[in-house]
């Protein structure tokens, strides 16, 4: 959800938007219940689009995502190639976003997550290959160079946090890696029912003078089935990686898209991780549902794995339990929902969210 404006400078396109769609969420302690609900983040987002750079259907895309707290740049240089071969892009990126899943402190039982100052500045080019769309299937590969940098909230490099620990795997200012990533998709969606599973593994090369060499696999399956006038969702997430790490790669567990009822990572951050999540859905009204879900995460005992244990030290419990119950408003801008989770401390918050129904 959004505004936008478009606008033609010649061939070139530009978007203007102001994207509410991912990132407004905000959780509300309870109790005592704030009069208001504050908006986490508004992320405003400017796009320069050509569809023919040089004359021969060349596409160039440009986007900045200005957030409160982050902001990502992606430049993405697209050649035309025929239907039936691999579409090439050549991409450049740089983020910088706080780094609360990982080296943030759990508050208020475990339901929020508080930062201690460290943010990563990411800067990455690289190629992308996405291979012809084939029945259900969808393969992707792209390989690229990282270059990743802790920084303070002033913007100055620090090596290690706030307890003293190394914030690196090389335990200097920066880590650089050469990533080599292969993604595959599988969607079977019918009427009464559906079955996505996506597969990915990261790869670090051995290229460049003390980079990462390492494996990291993630998979995730949910199947969707209708039950008369309801729908059950259920879906199970699981990670792993082995060889080189810097504590920012952990698998974090925790907080909206998780498990929900606690904060962003404040369940626990590992070289493992397992997270599962049901819901139930049943129309209430026209464009009006009511659900009932639970969410559970854990990372398999592997938190002491994790270069300088900050989950250990913050004192998260590497096991959590969430569930409540929500309603949905369909709307023609997207979907509106209001979560209401407990954790296994008892604790309860409401998530407030907007869902958009298209991609950006």
């Amino acid at each position: 959800m959004g505004a936008q404006q478009s606008v033609n400078a010649g061939k070139a396109k530009v978007d203007v938007h102001v994207d509410l769609t991912h990132m407004l969420c905000e959780a509300l302690l309870l109790p005592p219940l704030s009069s208001s609900v504050a908006i986490s983040q508004i992320v405003g987002r400017i796009s320069l689009k050509h569809p023919s750079l040089f004359g021969s259907s060349e596409k160039l895309d440009v986007i900045l995502d200005k957030g409160i707290n982050d902001s990502n740049v992606v430049v993405a240089f697209r050649r035309p190639r025929p239907e039936w071969l691999s579409q090439q892009s050549f991409v450049i990126q740089h983020s910088m976003t706080p780094e609360i899943a990982v080296h943030g402190f759990p508050a208020d039982n475990f339901t929020r997550s508080g930062s201690r100052g460290v943010n990563l500045n990411r800067l990455s080019l690289g190629m992308e290959l996405n291979e012809p769309t084939t029945s259900n299937w969808t393969s992707g590969t792209s390989v690229k160079f990282e270059h990743i940098r802790p920084v303070n909230n002033d913007g100055r490099s620090i090596a290690r946090d706030h307890d003293g620990f190394p914030l690196t795997c090389s335990g200097n200012l920066h880590d650089n890696m050469i990533i080599l990533k292969q993604e595959s998709g599988y969607a079977d969606v019918k009427d009464n029912s559906f079955l996505r599973v996506n597969f990915q593994m990261e790869q670090g090369l051995p290229l460049v003078p003390k980079s990462l060499t390492f494996n990291r696999v993630k998979c995730a399956v949910s199947k969707g089935i209708k039950l008369g006038p309801t729908f059950l969702v259920t879906s199970l997430t699981g990670g792993s990686i082995v060889g080189d790490m810097a504590p920012y790669q952990a698998f974090a567990i925790g907080g909206l898209g998780s498990v929900r009822g606690y904060g962003e990572g404040a369940v626990g951050s590992g070289r493992l991780c397992l997270v599962g999540n049901c819901e139930y859905t049943v129309p209430l009204a026209k464009h009006l549902e009511g659900s009932l879900f639970m969410d559970c995460g854990s990372d398999l005992g592997s938190a002491r794995h994790v270069p300088g244990n900050p989950a250990l030290r913050q004192g998260k419990p590497g096991f959590g339990v969430g569930f409540g119950y929500g309603v949905h408003f369909n709307t023609d801008l997207g979907q509106i929902r209001v979560d209401y989770a407990m954790n296994a401390f008892s604790r309860k918050t409401f998530y407030f969210s907007i869902n958009s129904g298209t991609g950006t």
